[in-house]
């Protein structure tokens, strides 16, 4: 049994201070069944059960390698495979035993785990296979190490480096007989036979960097690399970053010891970007020669691609305004500027994409775009003339947030596999489509059930791996054939007396789904939670959980994870209808949906969010003059502007890590929907918090990170400033020491959530005479 925790609220006008002492909800003092608290789902074992991440097949498909969270620490994670014709798995790394103590992370590793959003994690947190399938490459503590499938014991691990600094972005080159990586701003190469290592690169450091990703690169573009193998290994694409153009900020980070100034380059809307080249550099000589990328340098380098060939690169050049994204042809044996393939063009962005597929025997490559305002699939040739449209209609190929949709090609059967959305927005299938169809409305559905697939398919295409969820199934990992027959479970994690969810079962509630029109027609998918033990004859307080931002989806038929569908069931059990909506804007639904946002932000989404309100305040059981709405990132700028622009909707608000000047965040996220801060300047003003201010007449409180260093904290001291000068009370509640993802480390989430919970129940639940706080 897990005793909830309850804190003590003493309020002032802009400060919260936060104590702990025991507490029982008192409408729910039953010992059974189990209420699921905050403090169990940052504990061990993970109560969605063993969840898998990073599922991979060996180039051989004989096993699939995986990471799992130890027993011990769900935040820590081991190397382990599974033999598909033993259908046995088997440890392969344990994380604690070859470093016991992991050292800090670097500066530089810990931003770029921020920007890939496993901050919180430790251990192996990613790996790759040899392409020969004999080992495996992994990170751990800093340095580097090789797994030798073909040994056993303390033998089959093999540390490749040994040093102070970080060795990031560490990977096999295609053969498989060199390891690179990046130390110190410079690319570094192992050969594996002999052992012997080398910098190709020695002019990095300070300003400069060669093969790293710039910040915008990793936090935007979703380009995590700067450094691209050529499939003959004879050469490696690089990049070199110079930011000194970049304007430097002084960022704060304050913890419970003191604080430490960074001046960081931060590339805010309307300031300069690095200066970003390509070259081309000869692995055995070093000879390193320079692309040229056009006479235009204000532009992003958006992806490369090396041709099956080895003679070219296909680079994606997006300009700076992202209206145009140039697909462009670099033969390495001619020197110069690039041909042009074809371009991708939108009257307000171009959305960037991972799915770029080269077939190779037919000199074809397969392309996505959003042009129709939805995004499918389409075949150029190797000239960039149009074949074929794959997919089509009113429905998106559509994935994980962090996975591209195309997820394999049988080049030889003239298949392609990918996830999309067509049976319904929020669920996701793997789908089979014919690249020379004339039918590309119909694809062929593999998956079945109605819930959520992610799906990794095996170098052949002819097997996948899929990790199938719905709101009443914790994940489960099978194998299927290309026909979607199950072959076997590596993880079918049932709900039962074993599980450790199955002691808070019973108080676990399905979520409802439904639909609402937003003004201009289209269709806004929401859902929502009921109290346990639900009465209709009873009149429940609301709370909207709200994100709403471009890319990301909240709606989803899925089991989801803790900072999502558990906490709203933990929200849930103290008392609350729990609702979410996506609004226009909100990823998954194709360009035509996030469009209306443009020049626009805080108008379209604040409008969605209110339609659900008013559903929620239909319903003859939702206390309407109880209503209160959280939401972290975008989500606390959704937060602000809620109760700002519609002053009296809701009694309460808890704004997370909020944006409230557009001004102070980066270029290609802010650009991308507002434009140029020097143009205009008044659609900053009115997509801005602050010009809203006096709206506020709500109890309010904001929480942040003092060392974001993606959502500066000054987002939230302008915001304190601009409310003490209106004179509008407000609470804060400031983390020293975090950054961005404060309530996903152990040591601050519990904290965090429960003082969440704590706010709302001191808001919206109701006295004991039934009256209203």
């Amino acid at each position: 049994m897990h005793r909830p925790i309850r804190h003590r609220v003493l309020t002032t006008t802009a400060l919260l201070i936060v104590t702990t002492s025991p507490h029982v909800d008192p409408a729910h003092a039953a010992p059974n069944p189990s209420p699921l608290t905050i403090e169990r789902l940052f504990e061990a074992p993970d109560v969605s059960g063993p969840s898998p991440r990073s599922p991979r097949f060996a180039p051989d498909g004989s096993s699939v390698s995986y990471l799992k969270a130890r027993a011990d620490d769900p935040a820590v994670f081991d190397l382990w495979s599974y033999d598909i014709a033993a259908r046995r798995h088997r440890l392969l790394v344990d994380s604690r035993q070859l470093a016991p103590e992991e050292r800090p992370l670097s500066a530089e590793e810990e931003a770029r785990r921020e920007r890939q959003r496993i901050a919180a994690l430790r251990g192996i947190v990613e790996y790759s296979w040899s392409p020969t399938g004999r080992g495996l490459l992994f990170p751990l503590g800093g340095d580097l190490y090789y797994y030798d499938l073909g040994a056993r014991g303390a033998g089959a691990v093999k540390q490749l480096t040994n040093t102070q600094a970080y060795e990031t972005d560490a990977r096999f080159s295609p053969r498989g007989r060199y390891i690179s990586f990046v130390r110190d701003q410079n690319l570094h190469v192992i050969d594996l036979a002999t052992g012997r290592e080398r910098a190709l690169t020695t002019e990095g450091g300070g300003l400069v960097s060669l093969g790293v990703a710039e910040f915008v690169a990793q936090e935007e573009i979703k380009r995590s690399t700067g450094y691209w193998w050529s499939p003959d290994e004879r050469e490696i694409a690089v990049t070199r970053v110079d930011e000194s153009r970049v304007r430097e900020v002084e960022r704060f980070e304050v913890d419970a010891d003191g604080f430490r100034v960074f001046h960081q380059r931060y590339p805010a809307a309307g300031t300069p970007n690095a200066d970003v080249s390509l070259g081309v550099i000869a692995v055995e000589s070093g000879t390193l020669q320079w692309l040229d990328l056009g006479p235009e340098r204000d532009i992003y380098l958006a992806r490369v691609d090396w041709f099956p060939e080895s003679d070219a690169l296909l680079v994606q050049r997006q300009s700076r305004d992202q209206k145009k994204l140039d697909l462009l042809r670099y033969d390495t044996n001619q020197p110069g500027s690039g041909r042009l393939l074809f371009s991708e063009t939108s009257k307000t962005w171009v959305e960037l994409h991972d799915n770029l597929r080269f077939l190779a025997s037919s000199r074809q490559l397969l392309w996505s775009s959003s042009r129709s305002g939805h995004d499918h699939l389409y075949l150029y040739d190797y000239d960039g003339r149009l074949l074929n449209q794959v997919t089509a209609g009113d429905w998106d190929i559509a994935g994980d947030f962090t996975d591209a949709e195309v997820r394999g090609v049988d080049a030889r059967a003239r298949l392609v596999y990918f996830t999309a959305n067509e049976k319904t927005p929020i669920e996701r299938h793997l789908y089979v489509a014919s690249l020379d169809t004339r039918t590309p409305e119909t694809p062929t559905r593999v998956t079945q059930g109605d819930g959520w697939h992610s799906i990794a398919m095996s170098p052949d295409a002819k097997h996948f791996l899929q990790s199938y969820s719905d709101p009443q199934q914790p994940p489960q990992l099978s194998l299927h054939d290309r026909s979607g027959k199950r072959i076997a479970w590596l993880v079918e994690n049932k709900l039962d007396a074993s599980h450790p969810y199955w002691p808070y079962r019973q108080r676990h509630v399905a979520p409802e789904y439904g639909t609402l029109a937003a003004s201009d027609g289209k269709t806004l998918h929401w859902q929502m939670l009921r109290p346990p033990g639900f009465d209709p004859a009873r009149r429940y307080p609301a709370i909207v959980m709200v994100y709403g931002g471009p890319g990301v989806q909240m709606v989803q038929r899925r089991w989801g994870d803790r900072r999502g569908n558990q906490v709203a069931q933990v929200i849930a059990s103290h008392g609350y209808v729990v609702f979410a909506l996506d609004n226009r804007g909100s990823g998954g639904r194709g360009q035509a949906f996030a469009d209306p946002i443009y020049l626009n932000m805080g108008g379209p989404e604040v409008a969605d969010q209110l339609r659900g309100v008013d559903y929620l305040r239909s319903l003859p059981w939702v206390d309407s003059t109880r209503l209160g709405a959280y939401g972290w990132s975008y989500g606390g700028y959704m937060t602000l502007m809620l109760l700002m622009k519609s002053p009296g909707t809701f009694r309460a608000g808890v704004s997370g890590a909020p944006v409230t000047d557009w001004s102070l965040y980066d270029t290609h996220y802010t650009e991308r929907y507002l434009g140029d801060p020097q143009t205009s300047p008044e659609v900053y003003r009115q997509s801005g918090v602050l010009s809203h201010v006096s709206g506020l007449r709500d109890r309010l409180l904001v929480m942040h990170g003092m060392a974001d260093d993606n959502v500066l904290f000054t987002n939230s001291t302008k915001l304190f400033k601009a409310l003490v000068g209106a004179k509008k009370p407000f609470l804060a509640l400031p983390y020293p020491g975090s950054k961005h993802a404060a309530l996903s480390f152990r040591d601050t989430g519990p904290h965090g959530w429960n003082a969440i919970l704590d706010f709302f129940d001191l808001n919206l639940a109701p006295h004991a005479d039934g009256t209203a706080p």
